[in-house]
């Protein structure tokens, strides 16, 4: 394509966005508007037009599925296979640089990478190991991650005294999964980045190397870099200065990661003479909407302002419904989806259910159940997670790399080998006292007879086994697999869906070798699974960033929930609430409805719920308003007001109940989706398939029970 057919079709600002190629540019990108299309059309100009290289544009972002979908549409755009370019999620660069380098730090090239899976076992391990309670091994895993984003080293945290919030019992773990997974040369997620930074700060000369490689730096999702990540890019584009950042402030959700919002309002400071461009057409959301969720977002303090306009028109109005109990806000949910559902206009696939927490997935679901309606819920486990996936990936890896204890660990006695605790314990043993792998300590052991006879014997069996597998390292990865399942008679005792699920990894495993395959999969992560068909997908806030459907539905709008409970006391945290209700907000492109319920079961207990706080900042003129139960206002710093909703004492009996079949003499059998009035002036909503919802007065509508 030429300049000018790239910039076809684009808005003034993508227009400015896409010229400006020397020099720094922030591109502040409202959601739904476009940036997806500025960064794949940048990259088509820079090696069309500016004929640079595809291997000299560094350019990342945060999700193999994002990438992928980038890859696609700028090959569509520049009709080019993209062979060595420079197009993945941080941790995919990242690692493709230590592959080459990572022998300056000490490491060896062929290391292997712990997925959280793998990380949260090693853990469990050295709190065993270390006599502390074991249950606490996510909230460690965690802090650990905070601190390798922020660049903070186990020396570092140990000698902070009280800074980063300092925990004696965590240093000791940290230093000792930093040692552990030093001895089995393997890195986790938050290593990949931080050894980079690491590489380029010791090793000028790697750093020149690589900013001599990348002309351009081309950042998707700036707002979700932690400080890491920033000092990465900062590294690669601070020669030449050509960084393009495209992000959203309002936008900004994961600070639990370490992610720091700072970093995009710095970014002008950071990077002098920089020029800034808003984008704040919206291509995704109607006028509604866009109101809706301004108004919301407009309340935090400390952002870029931007006013998010469409030429969608102004739409549906918002829906807010607040309920008694939570069953009757899932039944609502559910109904609603089935009279949008038969009208004919949307798909289940159109539609997703968001909530705070996975807790609130479970009555959602039962109702999807009781209805049969078709759904998935996103971002729970991943085909990798699965334990026969794991398992023969775990083989893999030993295969390359004998230092790997986590995957000795999980597969010594996968399938049943007897091979039980006390022999590992007294392999791990042997390990830790001469300070070698475990699989060096069981040669050991087989070597100078220092156990019974049985014991070596199954021990010899093992090690033969993988001396076996080892010799397929120059094997396809799909052929490996099949020898892996083949030689360790893995399936024989397997259901026929875990099969099915082995068959499914060899296909995928097609065309890699050994190590690309390893790699691929070790860095996928839950939010990379496609889509289904068509069903309904549910799925919390965060999981739901970067996606987009016709039809949203937003649970919970309580306060405990939205904001959480843990975020009341910390202003920050706050206003990343904020900003996560916002995303959920703008996810909706047609029809978006809000929920709430007086009653709710969170952690086993059942407990009365205020409205939350946010719902305040709603301009009412753009939502359709319907309280079912009589609550109280609450006011942006907590109190309780009066006046939030009209009290509903008088409760009238319908003679139709919602969700029952009717026959109209005219229109034929229709669902009744709320029935409201009193007397003389009752009246009737009904979905009639085929014909769409009519609003009936009851004494002469005709209507007939099925």
């Amino acid at each position: 394509m030429s300049k000018e057919e790239l910039q076809n079709g684009l808005n003034p600002q993508q227009r400015e966005a896409l010229l400006h190629t020397d020099g720094p540019l922030l591109v502040l990108a409202g959601a739904g508007s476009g940036k997806t299309r500025v960064i794949t059309h940048k990259y088509a100009l820079l090696t069309k037009e500016e004929k640079v290289s595809p291997s000299s544009i560094f350019t990342v972002t945060f999700t193999n599925k994002a990438a992928n979908e980038m890859k696609e549409r700028i090959s569509s755009l520049i009709s080019d296979d993209l062979k060595g370019c420079w197009i993945g999620t941080f941790h995919s660069q990242c690692n493709r640089i230590l592959r080459s380098d990572i022998t300056a730090l000490g490491y060896r090239s062929e290391f292997v990478i712990y997925d959280e899976s793998d990380r949260h076992s090693l853990i469990r391990h050295i709190l065993r190991e270390l006599k502390i309670y074991e249950a606490l091994y996510k909230g460690v895993a965690s802090r650990i991650s905070s601190l390798k984003a922020s660049m903070v080293t186990p020396e570092e945290f140990l000698s902070s005294g009280d800074g980063f919030g300092f925990d004696e019992k965590l240093a000791k773990v940290y230093i000792r999964f930093q040692d552990e997974l030093r001895r089995c040369n393997a890195l986790d997620f938050d290593d990949l980045i931080m050894l980079t930074v690491r590489l380029f700060q010791e090793h000028p000369d790697v750093l020149q190397k690589y900013r001599e490689k990348f002309a351009y730096i081309l950042v998707d999702e700036f707002q979700d870099t932690n400080r890491a990540q920033y000092q990465l890019v900062k590294f690669l584009a601070s020669g030449h200065g050509n960084i393009f950042a495209v992000g959203d402030d309002d936008q900004s959700i994961y600070r639990f990661r370490g992610a720091e919002v700072k970093n995009i309002l710095n970014f002008e400071k950071d990077f002098p003479g920089v020029k800034v461009i808003k984008l704040e057409q919206n291509y995704r959301s109607t006028q509604n909407i866009l109101d809706v969720s301004g108004s919301i977002i407009s309340k935090n303090p400390k952002r870029n302002v931007k006013t998010l306009w469409t030429d969608r028109g102004r739409g549906e109005k918002v829906f807010f419904y607040w309920l008694p109990v939570e069953e009757d806000e899932a039944k609502y949910v559910v109904r609603t989806i089935k009279d949008i559902y038969l009208k004919g206009v949307y798909n289940y696939r159109d539609m997703a259910v968001l909530y705070r927490i996975n807790l609130q997935s479970r009555v959602i679901e039962e109702a999807l159940r009781r209805e049969g309606i078709p759904y998935r819920v996103v971002g729970g486990m991943s085909f990798y997670e699965r334990k026969e996936v794991k398992d023969i990936i775990a083989y893999l890896r030993l295969c390359v790399n004998h230092h790997d204890n986590v995957s000795l660990r999980r597969i010594i006695n996968t399938p049943h080998r007897g091979i039980g605790s006390a022999t590992l314990n007294k392999i791990e043993q042997e390990s830790k006292r001469r300070g070698i792998s475990l699989f060096e300590a069981i040669r050991r052991i087989c070597k100078t007879k220092s156990s019974s006879q049985t014991v070596i014997d199954k021990l010899d069996v093992f090690l033969k086994l993988i001396n076996g597998i080892s010799g397929l390292k120059d094997s396809s990865a799909s052929e490996a697999i099949k020898s892996v399942v083949e030689l360790t008679s893995y399936a024989e005792e397997l259901e026929e869906q875990r099969i099915q699920n082995l068959t499914e990894l060899m296909i995928s495993a097609e065309g890699s070798s050994i190590d690309e395959f390893l790699d691929r999969v070790s860095l996928v992560t839950r939010l990379d699974e496609s889509m289904p068909d068509d069903s309904i997908s549910l799925m919390t806030l965060h999981t739901a960033k970067g996606l987009e459907f016709p039809v949203v539905f937003i649970v919970g709008i309580e306060e405990g929930l939205i904001p959480y409970f843990k975020s009341a006391d910390n202003e920050e945290e706050v206003h990343e609430e904020r900003r996560l209700f916002y995303v959920g907000l703008t996810r909706a492109k047609d029809i978006l409805c809000l929920t709430g319920a007086r009653r709710r079961r969170i952690f086993s207990k059942r407990q009365e719920q205020e409205p939350s706080r946010f719902l305040k900042d709603i301009p009412r003129e753009h939502c359709h308003w319907v309280e079912k139960a009589a609550c109280k206002k609450v006011s942006g710093n907590g109190s309780k007001e009066k006046g939030f909703a009209r009290n509903k004492a008088v409760v009238y009996a319908f003679p139709y109940k919602t969700g029952c079949r009717v026959r109209h003499p005219k229109w034929g059998i229709g669902v009744v989706r709320d029935c409201y009035g009193k007397g003389d002036d009752l009246k009737v909503c009904v979905n009639f398939p085929g014909v769409g919802i009519k609003r009936l007065a009851l004494k002469f509508a005709h209507l007939e029970r099925i």
